[in-house]
């Protein structure tokens, strides 16, 4: 699989608004609210914790793997 990297690059630097601070600051994880959307949604284990990352489900991996390739991968020439 080729990853179209501008299109990853965007959906970052669009992701990073929901951290938005101090006007012109992100802060790089992602939206408590939204990892804890995606705990309860049991896409992932708990994200409250001093560890830097989460675990996926199964179905949660699953579902990443299957929006990643529809939002990530370059179309075939």
């Amino acid at each position: 699989m080729e990853i179209d990297t501008d299109r990853i690059d965007d959906a970052v630097l669009a992701l990073l608004l929901l951290g938005l601070h101090d006007v012109d600051r992100a802060w790089k994880g992602f939206d408590w609210d939204t990892l804890d959307r995606l705990h309860q949604e049991g896409m992932i284990s708990n994200p409250i914790g001093k560890t830097k990352a989460v675990e996926f489900t199964e179905e949660g991996q699953r579902r990443a793997e299957e929006l990643f390739r529809r939002l990530f991968e370059k179309a075939s020439p």
